[in-house]
């Protein structure tokens, strides 16, 4: 009967425990989702470099090699006259040449520079270093929009990790008064044991060893669970959370896992040590 109450106390105590350390996991893949989004943001702010009409092959095919191999450059795109031509009327149904008698519109880059890059400061650099060659014509992108999605994006990220932060401090306490209490039912084991002289690390290393193990299973069901759900959204639903990739993973599975040693290793001390200061007339309080 003993055994099945210490069974009882203890798997209660890691169901406890995968629950509140999934909802650590679904908080860091809310983080990795929001910076993969901001991310993504970020590299679609296009640069377009418009060539002058007068501007040689060869000086096209130095800027087209530079901006490939630019330390901001994400993806470059090179539109050529005709291309340009056949974009436009594609989206607008109408051809200008019928109108001028000639193709008005010039070949230019689509440039998408690393999310890094994509602020305005930054884009002013890149803007400076375009102009210097002899067959740019003109550096456009949005300034106002590009400050303007960089001060929400990041004011929304800030969001999301302040209530991040938060529910890892209300998951930090639930862990740590799950396994007071657990601890508690053994304060008057705890008492003799000191009684007889046996030292504050032997009396919690048992407690520290089992609650530390009771993380690690924990971690691992709530990484289970986690990845159920990921599956679930991923393909039943068509939502892409973020991408899938080996760091990525590897930083839920450092986190979670990271997160039930640590919190069930410091948890135990505690509880051990205030059960160890307690004297026998506190005992019997709750």
């Amino acid at each position: 009967m003993a055994k099945q109450r210490f069974f009882n106390m203890y798997l209660t105590s890691a169901i406890s425990v995968a629950m509140v350390l999934f909802l650590v996991g679904l908080l860091g893949v809310m983080l990795l989702s929001a910076r993969s989004l901001v991310q993504r943001v970020k590299e679609n702010m296009a640069i377009t470099v418009t060539l002058k009409p007068q501007a040689q092959t060869t000086q096209v095919d130095v800027l087209s090699e530079y901006l490939r191999h630019a330390r901001y450059t994400k993806t470059v795109r090179y539109i050529s006259q005709q291309k340009a031509l056949d974009e436009h009327i594609q989206a607008l149904g109408e051809d200008p040449t019928k109108y001028l008698g000639y193709n008005p519109l010039r070949a230019s880059f689509e440039l998408y520079p690393l999310a890094a890059y994509a602020s305005v400061d930054s884009m002013a650099v890149i803007e400076n270093e375009m102009r210097r060659h002899e067959c740019v014509e003109d550096v456009m992108y949005q300034k106002d929009i590009v400050n303007e999605i960089n001060t929400d994006l990041s004011e929304a990220y800030l969001g999301i990790i302040a209530v991040a932060i938060v529910l890892l401090f209300i998951a930090l306490a639930l862990i740590t008064n799950t396994i007071r209490l657990q601890i508690y039912s053994k304060r008057f084991i705890i008492y003799t044991m000191s009684l007889v002289g046996a030292t504050a690390w032997v009396i919690r290393r048992p407690f520290v060893r089992k609650n530390v193990m009771n993380g690690i299973l924990a971690a691992i069901a709530a990484l289970g669970i986690l990845a159920v759900a990921i599956y679930y959204i991923r393909h039943r639903l068509g939502i892409i959370v973020f991408p899938l990739t080996m760091t990525n993973i590897l930083s839920i599975v450092t986190l979670v896992i990271g997160s039930g040693i640590i919190i069930t290793l410091g948890a135990s001390f505690l509880a051990t040590n205030h059960y160890l200061r307690m004297n026998a007339d506190n005992m019997y309080r709750i």
